[in-house]
């Protein structure tokens, strides 16, 4: 089987804790995931199966949009629930609600963040929670993501001596909703950690189309489990279609003239190339120096 299988992760197990699961389902070594998401954190996870691990990197580019929520009055070691406590401010009154919504309005757009330590994200070789397990805190790049909406869906929530909401976020790839959290605290001038997350759309992915992995396990054994097809997930770029003469050409990873539609198109744009029977057989782009269509991937293989 091929294409990409779309999962509702569960709390409590890591992004690839899911692809090894969906490696012994299917008896396949071939899978990988589209997007890491923490071991607490639920939602859609896009996993690609065999001729489909091809198109991993044009689906992790994409959007995502996730429902958070952030808790005032404590901030923890690792920006979510499950880090130790390591600053706390009691609320002796809630927080106010227009406040939030006009601070919310103001961080769309382009935002500077920098990776929790608590991240998958590598420098000088090594994971940055490999360091903060071992209790060091490092200097670490920051990176700049886009905003597209961000957004309150609840009312604020008094508990003993925090409060919380819930908020809606339309982010680009590479935002830490954690770190948006914390952000949100530090414009209230309080302490803040992200309580609970769920991703709920990656790119044209959203949850309501996900199974959970005991669905897909009894539609494997009905026979009635769909994986998306790769024209179908990629159906989101550009597409060319070409005749049999010239899809020989593609299999083989040929470089061409840049056909007439694509003549303006964008040096990083990413082009699909089908043949007249729908089969998607590679991704072109246009050569960063010279007039011709070079292959990005190709996707067919005899």
């Amino acid at each position: 089987m091929e294409g990409v299988l779309l999962v509702n992760k569960p709390a409590g197990m890591t992004s690839h804790d899911c692809v090894f699961k969906t490696r012994k389902l299917f008896k396949t070594k071939k899978a990988g995931h589209t997007g890491t998401l923490d071991p607490d954190v639920t939602g859609v996870l896009p996993i690609c199966l065999g001729r489909a691990t091809k198109i991993v990197e044009y689906l992790t580019a994409s959007s995502k949009t996730y429902e958070a929520e952030v808790t005032l009055g404590i901030s923890t070691a690792t920006e979510d629930a499950s880090g130790e406590i390591i600053d706390q401010q009691e609320l002796s009154e809630k927080p106010d609600e227009s406040i939030i919504d006009e601070l919310l309005a103001g961080m769309e757009g382009e935002l500077t963040q920098t990776p929790p330590m608590y991240s998958a994200v590598k420098v000088n070789g090594k994971k940055l929670y490999e360091y903060a397990r071992k209790g060091m805190e490092i200097e670490r790049p920051s990176r700049t993501v886009k905003i597209h909406s961000i957004e309150r869906i609840s009312s604020v929530v008094m508990r003993e001596t925090s409060a919380s909401f819930k908020f809606r976020v339309h982010c680009s790839k590479g935002t830490y909703v954690r770190t948006l959290a914390v952000m949100i605290g530090e414009k209230l001038g309080l302490p803040a950690h992200m309580s609970y997350l769920i991703r709920t759309q990656s790119g044209q992915f959203s949850l309501s189309q996900c199974m959970t992995f005991e669905q897909i396990e009894q539609r494997l054994a009905d026979e009635t489990l769909r994986l998306i097809p790769i024209s179908e997930a990629l159906n989101h770029l550009p597409k060319w279609v070409i005749n049999d003469t010239l899809a020989e050409k593609v299999k083989n990873g040929a470089v061409l003239p840049v056909p007439e539609p694509f003549k303006d198109a964008d040096p990083d744009a990413r082009i699909t190339v089908y043949d007249e029977q729908g089969t998607c057989l590679a991704i072109y782009q246009k050569h960063p120096s010279k007039p011709s269509f070079k292959p990005a991937k190709v996707l067919f293989i005899d």
